[in-house]
């Protein structure tokens, strides 16, 4: 995936944790179904950002930015840069 695709990908994920907290507040889910929709939204986000700096940080320094790869969303979880 390239610096595009991932910042697309961020943005339909935004896009999509949006949708759930209208979805809420209408009245068409619950609050768990909001929550667990939620929580697995924010790892693959904390995944995606992750992979984006990776890619940047390959690029900044000279190497190949196709080789970061996705780490576990446990290892990325909550991360702040």
């Amino acid at each position: 995936m390239d610096q595009d695709e991932i910042l697309a990908r961020i943005t339909a994920m935004v896009d999509e944790e949006h949708a759930l907290r209208d979805a809420l507040s209408a009245g068409r889910i619950d609050s768990e179904t909001e929550q667990e929709r939620l929580a697995r939204l924010e790892r693959a986000l904390d995944q995606c950002w992750d992979l984006l700096r990776q890619r940047r940080a390959k690029t900044e320094f000279g190497g190949n930015p196709n080789d970061a790869r996705v780490r576990p969303s446990s290892q990325v979880e909550n991360y702040e840069g």
